[in-house]
């Protein structure tokens, strides 16, 4: 390693053991280049380290993963396409240092399963980024807790409204965006007759499911001032975070000064006690004023904050993080707008939807088999629901595969290790960033031959769900890596992936979906740095048949009393 040439002990040993012609040589160099080159020889052994990885040992000598030579402060844009490089050159466990903070990086399922699973106690916790975990969230809510007693009691709180049964309970709601959401493309693209960017609409069918679950409210139009001060606040959290992109995180002497981007999150965090608390307050107005309020998140935790010992600001950050998951991937005046959260699967959802209708007018014989397997399965005089999904097999290799090949996370939330570990020989040490490469993971030519092809009929013959799939004990049998793995698993997956179904089939069902002359939609690039999405692109959906505005024309907008 260059860092143990250059360390000082081994420049002492070069010091004594000069020959005599060297030494004599060194009498007539002048002074002044002497010192000149004891400089230079101090800088390197003291900068260099900065600069240049270390290699870290245990007791044993079991050294860390092999990795890149050098430190990075940050990843430039598309970190995926260098990490599914250093997968290839170093192996699927390899290390990378980003500033003073070791990173391992996790791009092989048998590896994933045994360090994030069968391991889960030891590789469960999160890095408390300075920006994103410290400055804005405060260690508050799932995605920003240690894996510890105060995970264990939020992430309890949340599954009561994420379990399959909890569903059950509001899938007339879900059901009812599904509706909105066609019935709101129809109307913005004249029936079909002209192009529309379908970015917001995705963005909105996920906020508002959220928004039900969580207030018992929804908005009734795409300028709701509530949808636009959600989205700024989404926006300036993008801006701010990201698991690789960001220097303050990484180099500790930078988080002693004060910059503006420490005051834009000092501020981000105000906005969402200051939002989400007046929206939980009133709530328990309504409570207080004995109305019937819905069962939703806001309603559960103001009645359960005496018996959990929860604060204020605990009420605030799970009901912020748990809303605006929802709002990942909206784009309001054709700018990004991403929310990166691990709860529930709304940080999935609108991401892949647009991704769906990105990917799909390019394959129009999918788009005909699919259509057929709709025909003929729920004919052309409704909806399909929930409760045809079984049936419509196709429909769900098609919906998995884009979820495979277009995961709006090529690395899930980072874990983070609590304690030493050795991985067949090799050192992870405690404090550890661990990072599952979704990209790498979702492209393993073994379980996915031709990976880089979009493909549904790989998935023929899969009928679990991705929660049944991430339970398999042959990992290579998994269908994707889309929700993370391990103890921290997206909990709302469940929500996720009946969200999906329901707007992909009704989607499937009522349009025919082009690209437009001369404006092909890119695939290969995309924006965001930690969720992604495509480009933006305008495509045409052409109703299918009569039956598809006529059943649109039914569904209304209505407005929740808030």
């Amino acid at each position: 390693m260059c860092v143990a040439v250059l360390s000082t002990p081994s420049v002492l040993a070069m010091s004594s053991v000069v020959n005599p012609f060297m030494a004599s040589s060194l009498l007539n160099v002048p002074t002044a280049n002497v010192t000149i080159l004891a400089l230079v020889l101090a800088t390197l052994v003291y900068v260099l380290p900065f600069f240049v990885r270390k290699n870290i040992s245990n007791a044993e000598g079991h050294s860390i993963p092999p990795g890149p030579l050098f430190r990075y402060a940050f990843l430039r844009k598309y970190p995926e396409r260098a990490l599914y490089k250093w997968a290839k050159q170093y192996g699927p466990l390899f290390s990378i240092f980003m500033g003073d903070q070791l990173f391992v990086v996790i791009s092989d399922p048998k590896v994933a399963k045994d360090l994030l699973v069968t391991n889960g106690a030891i590789f469960s916790s999160r890095k408390r980024y300075f920006m994103k975990n410290q400055t804005i969230l405060r260690g508050r809510a799932i995605t920003a807790s240690e894996y510890d007693d105060t995970w264990r009691q939020h992430r309890k709180i949340a599954m009561q409204l994420l379990t399959p049964k909890a569903i059950s309970g509001y899938a007339h709601v879900l059901d009812y965006e599904a509706d909105i959401l066609i019935r709101s493309l129809l109307q913005e693209s004249k029936n079909g007759n002209l192009p529309i960017n379908p970015s917001h609409y995705a963005g909105r069918y996920a906020l508002n499911n959220m928004l039900t679950i969580s207030f018992g409210t929804r908005t009734d139009s795409t300028t709701d001032p509530l949808v636009e001060r959600a989205l700024a606040m989404a926006h300036e959290f993008m801006d701010l975070t990201g698991p690789w992109s960001n220097p303050v995180d990484f180099i500790e002497p930078l988080q002693w000064i004060h910059t503006s981007m420490r005051s834009r999150g000092r501020k981000l965090h105000d906005d969402l006690i200051e939002v989400y608390g007046a929206m939980i307050v009133r709530v328990k107005a309504r409570l207080d004023g004995g109305e019937d309020v819905p069962d939703c998140l806001a309603k559960t935790l103001i009645e359960t904050q005496e018996e959990e010992k929860l604060d204020w600001e605990d009420l605030c950050m799970l009901a912020a993080v748990f809303t605006l998951g929802g709002v990942h991937s909206v784009r309001v005046s054709e700018r990004l707008l991403c929310w990166e959260v691990e709860i529930d699967g709304e940080t999935q959802t609108s991401g892949i939807i647009q991704w769906f209708l990105a990917l799909i007018p390019s394959h129009p014989e999918i788009q005909a088999r699919a259509h057929e397997e709709l025909d003929r399965v729920i004919g052309r005089g409704r909806w399909p629901t929930a409760d045809d999904e079984q049936n419509l097999p196709y429909l769900r290799a098609v919906i998995k595969e884009v979820q495979r090949v277009h995961a709006p996370f090529w690395m899930a939330t980072p874990h983070f290790s609590s304690e030493d570990f050795v991985y067949h020989g090799q050192y992870i040490p405690k404090g550890t960033v661990m990072v599952l490469n979704c990209y790498s993971l979702h492209h393993n030519e073994e379980r996915y031959p031709d990976s880089f092809a979009f493909n549904p009929d790989r998935y023929l013959g899969d009928e679990l769900s991705c929660a049944e799939s991430a339970k398999l004990s042959n990992v290579m049998e998994r269908d994707h890596f889309t929700f993370g793995a391990g103890r921290r698993i997206c909990p709302g997956l469940h929500v996720a992936e009946r969200e999906l179904f329901l707007a992909i089939s009704r989607l499937m069902w009522s349009f025919t979906m082009h690209e437009l002359p001369g404006q092909p939609i890119c695939l290969d690039e995309y924006e965001g740095l930690s969720g992604r999405t495509p480009l933006p692109y305008n495509v045409r959906l052409v109703p299918r048949h009569d039956n598809v505005i006529s059943l649109a024309e039914e569904s209304k907008e209505i407005t929740l009393e808030f």
